[in-house]
């Protein structure tokens, strides 16, 4: 499937939690101009489940900080809901690579921590947090602080703070990159039974082809730097999705494509 005929089924089949357009970045300093995102779109539909996968240094991260509102593109938009956000700050949740809760504060804290910011009250947003503290497993470590808790653990935390913000969009860059194999098998199943619950739009940034195809409706792969869209990958796997789905002929399949794609991408 093309990106242009992605977009456009994309675009008219329902509405969109977010649009990335025709999105360049060029960073410049005195010694060089570094290039990382040449003409990147992508789409995330409503209660869709999103993953972008490509090699380091591509520029996944860089449009993370677009979407954001951190960075501003040299041109291209950024939409959500219908609307242009480009360069604003507030509109999604965003989870990084290393749990980032603040050591001051429990967990309890930590995780109603963008609801304060947004001015819900504390009572409501305590009484929300403790139900679903329970329902992602850390009941009894409300009190606890991070320091206390295991990576896995922590991850759970600061993804049920995203998971608990009150905007639409949820941003995943690498969340589970610095688990152990075993750890991030357990977060990657424990994702999936949260997401197929909720179904909050994700744009998720990954490595792991695996992990991509798991968890995704659609995959966008990315090139080498400068960062451009290759290929544009329907996941057409049923949900709810269990681990031994990765058996799955069809799963195998598209793991071969993707690998491929991505060894003639570092070889070229």
């Amino acid at each position: 499937m093309s990106q242009d005929s992605s977009l456009q089924n994309n675009v008219h089949s329902t509405s969109l939690a977010l649009e990335v357009t025709d999105i360049h970045k060029t960073f410049r300093n005195k010694a060089q101009d570094l290039t990382v995102l040449n003409g990147v779109s992508l789409t995330v539909k409503q209660g869709e489940f999103v993953s972008i996968i490509g090699p380091s240094g591509c520029g996944k991260s860089t449009l993370f900080h677009i979407i954001g509102g951190l960075v501003q593109p040299d041109s291209g938009t950024v939409s959500m809901n219908g609307r242009e956000v480009t360069g604003e700050r507030g509109h999604i949740s965003f989870m990084p690579q290393q749990p980032a809760l603040f050591p001051w504060r429990t967990i309890e804290d930590n995780v109603i921590l963008a609801q304060e910011i947004m001015g819900i009250s504390k009572k409501k947003a305590r009484a929300e947090a403790r139900e679903w503290i329970t329902r992602v497993g850390l009941s009894g470590f409300e009190q606890s602080y991070p320091h206390t808790l295991s990576g896995g653990m922590q991850q759970r935390a600061a993804f049920l703070r995203a998971l608990l913000s009150p905007e639409e969009l949820i941003c995943l860059d690498e969340p589970f990159s610095a688990l152990d194999a075993l750890t991030r098998s357990d977060m990657q199943r424990w994702l999936l039974d949260i997401w197929e619950e909720n179904q909050r739009s994700v744009l998720f940034i990954t490595h792991n082809i695996e992990e991509a195809l798991l968890l995704s409706d659609r995959i966008y792969v990315f090139s080498n730097r400068p960062g451009t869209v290759l290929q544009v990958l329907d996941v057409p796997l049923p949900r709810p999705r269990r681990e031994e789905i990765i058996e799955d002929p069809i799963f195998l399949r598209l793991k071969r494509e993707i690998s491929q794609m991505m060894k003639e991408e570092q070889t070229s």
